[in-house]
């Protein structure tokens, strides 16, 4: 059995290190990422049209709540990005999801697109300009 020791203690060595890529990314605004998770959903689609268009692009409203998926991992400044808007990650539906101030105490055990209907905001966006 391992145990820690007076030796690790003392060098002031921890267990877990911090990752050096994080060192350089600022740090995710709380007070903003608590105040965009009540966003309703046509705020919050107005909000990312303007300030991230490349999450706008990708978006699909689903009920009320905001999905953005990637074939990919993305970077960890994009994580930031979407925890500042309010998202979160939902590893089940390997999305990003924001709740859009409309949130469930259990989870869904079934399909949401199903149930609501959903469809991507910038494709809506570009039927009613007639683009």
């Amino acid at each position: 059995m391992k145990s820690n020791t007076d030796k690790n203690s003392k060098s002031g060595l921890l267990s877990r290190p911090e990752p050096l890529s994080r060192k350089n990314l600022p740090k995710i605004d709380l007070a903003a990422r608590r105040f965009n998770r009540r966003l309703p959903t046509e705020k919050l689609l107005a909000l990312m049209r303007v300030d991230t268009p490349q999450f706008f692009n990708t978006a699909e409203v689903v009920g009320a709540w905001v999905w953005i998926k990637f074939d990919q991992k993305q970077p960890q400044v994009v994580t930031r990005e979407l925890s500042e808007l309010g998202f979160h990650w939902n590893g089940t539906r390997q999305t990003w999801q924001h709740p859009c101030g409309a949130y469930r105490n259990q989870r869904a055990n079934y399909d949401p697109r199903q149930r609501y209907g959903s469809y991507f905001a910038a494709r809506k966006v570009a039927a009613s300009s007639g683009v």
